[in-house]
């Protein structure tokens, strides 16, 4: 194994953590995993997995031994029902800034080659995302600070902790700002999913003839990206010299209503929408990738309906398997 990288994918339980994993496993890598939980899809094939709780230092520096390299994504979040009631926000920022402080933290005392750290979208000003067809969401954007929701401002102090570590220790970051990232192997059920995976479960569960239910009037904007245009945006930016923060993401908008439309269309169903009043975070949000362009000399291409038919399709088996 002297000749091997190695890597630690801290929250590797979890939907972008497993997938990372795998990436890095074709890749060559040795890969160690962490989190508080075993990948509940199966999607656990790191060569050593850890049940280890990030919280406690000793179990991040531990994580950290004899890497190369660190990806951490382990955090406390969900989708708009769980970020935005303003009910977990404790919780979310408490126990995310801690894993934050302490892999960081442990990666600098192992003396490990590079850390990757997924940020979010979430911490875009507000201010800049009130108007639903022009949301500003390039990278200079991000100050003066007004995110949305604690888990943006956990999200934008953890930023500021990787960089001020770079400047004043010599540790070796790469920040990232992830915007809705998406695809088979995540969670769809139980309130922390987000929305392409909530859309694929509605209308898969959803009877022919009838409506489901979306939260907000549905002409609130988003872009999704489909998982493997993230994880190969992430290597990249691993592979590069270029520190970020940078956002990862699609720049192909949709409105809330029209991409239930499109899950919709996927399923062959005959079915109608009913916008109720719910949690639905700011009016427009879209990835502006002029950056990762200019420093990555790549983009993400591939379309939004083509990641959301794998997706349905994984979605609808599963809802399929408790059904019968």
């Amino acid at each position: 194994m002297s000749n091997q990288k190695t890597a630690v994918v801290c929250g590797a339980g979890g939907f972008i953590g497993g997938h990372l994993v795998n990436r890095l496993k074709s890749e060559g890598y040795f890969v160690r995993g962490i989190d508080l939980k075993e990948n509940e899809y199966g999607n656990s094939n790191a060569d050593e997995f850890t049940i280890g709780d990030l919280r406690d230092p000793a179990t991040a520096q531990k994580a950290c031994k004899g890497m190369n390299e660190v990806y951490q994504l382990a955090a406390d979040m969900g989708g708009a029902g769980y970020i935005f009631t303003g009910e977990n926000d404790a919780a979310v920022m408490h126990n995310s800034a801690l894993c934050n402080l302490n892999v960081l933290h442990g990666a600098y005392l192992e003396k490990v080659d590079k850390i990757f750290y997924s940020s979010s979208a979430c911490i875009y000003p507000e201010h800049n995302q009130l108007d639903p067809d022009n949301p500003k969401c390039f990278e200079g954007s991000a100050y003066p600070a007004a995110p949305d929701s604690e888990y943006g401002w956990e999200k934008l102090f953890s930023e500021r902790l990787y960089l001020a570590y770079f400047r004043n220790l010599g540790v070796d970051v790469r920040v990232a700002r992830f915007h809705n990232i998406f695809g088979p192997q995540g969670t769809w059920t139980g309130g922390k999913e987000k929305a392409p995976a909530a859309f694929c479960r509605k209308v898969a569960e959803t009877k022919e003839g009838t409506s489901f239910e979306v939260w907000g009037d549905g002409k609130q904007t988003r872009s999704f990206l489909y998982i493997d245009e993230c994880l190969e945006a992430v290597r990249r930016l691993m592979e590069s010299d270029f520190n970020g923060p940078v956002n990862i993401g699609s720049e192909e908008m949709i409105a809330i209503n029209d991409f239930a439309k499109m899950v919709i269309d996927i399923s062959g169903k005959d079915l109608s929408i009913k916008n109720i009043p719910g949690p639905e975070g700011v009016r427009g949000r879209n990835s502006d990738n002029s950056l990762i362009e200019e420093k990555l000399n790549w983009k993400p291409s591939t379309p939004l309906r083509i990641g959301m038919e794998k997706t349905y399709e994984w979605i609808s088996a599963q809802v399929a398997a408790i059904s019968v």
